[in-house]
């Protein structure tokens, strides 16, 4: 496939073989954002886990110091109209929201969060929740009895984060507009969060690679 001139450019930025450190590349991902838009900024690692094995299945959350410059839109499925509506969330709702997703094929909407006492309700969408990743899930938070802190969390800049059937993992942390030194910030909790949830049953060379590229550029190798 042929390359743009524009990335054969931003590749001409990067050194092949080198791992830069991470002030370096954040600094350098934003030169590699040639594109009209407002490019996101991704981290790519490559990890020595067996997603076969239960317990070496990465899910969670992150809380990102300084959000990833997406506007994130929340559908609260609660009982705590008031609570949830004050927080921030952008739909509250029981049942009524659950047969506009059915009926509808509606979704309007990134992340649900919902109290305990309506995962029954939930329970009957996970056939169409489920393949999409918009089912709620104690582990990643968002079914919670605080639905407030949760919604609050969210549109503050807590994003969820799952590796594929590779044992990589991907994660979206900021804009190409973000300074660098808000990048690195960003990125750094994500590299702590990937270290602290490192499956105990894992032998030897546990991030194999680490790489942060924007939408349209190339890799940039990371030093961790």
């Amino acid at each position: 496939m042929k390359k743009s001139k524009k990335y054969v450019a931003s590749l001409a930025l990067i050194e092949k073989s080198k791992k830069y450190s991470i002030e370096e590349a954040c600094a350098l991902v934003k030169q590699t954002a040639k594109a009209k838009f407002d490019e996101s900024v991704d981290v790519n690692f490559n990890l020595n886990i067996n997603p076969k094995q239960a317990d070496q299945q990465l899910r969670g959350t992150i809380s990102l110091p300084h959000g990833n410059g997406k506007t994130v839109r929340v559908l609260a499925i609660t009982d705590k109209v008031a609570e949830a509506t004050e927080a921030g969330a952008d739909f509250v709702g029981q049942q009524d929201m659950l047969d506009k997703i059915a009926k509808e094929n509606w979704f309007d909407f990134d992340v649900i969060v919902a109290t305990p006492n309506m995962m029954g309700l939930l329970g009957k969408m996970g056939r169409v929740l489920g393949p999409k990743g918009l089912m709620p899930n104690p582990k990643s938070g968002t079914v919670t009895p605080d639905i407030g802190s949760a919604v609050k969390e969210i549109k503050n800049g807590k994003i969820s984060y799952r590796n594929d059937k590779d044992g990589n993992l991907a994660i979206n942390f900021g804009k190409a507009s973000f300074d660098p030194e808000k990048l690195a910030d960003n990125l750094k909790a994500v590299i702590d969060v990937v270290n602290k949830v490192k499956p105990a049953t894992v032998k030897g060379t546990y991030i194999r690679s680490c790489s942060i590229s924007c939408t349209y550029g190339p890799a940039i190798k990371v030093a961790l």
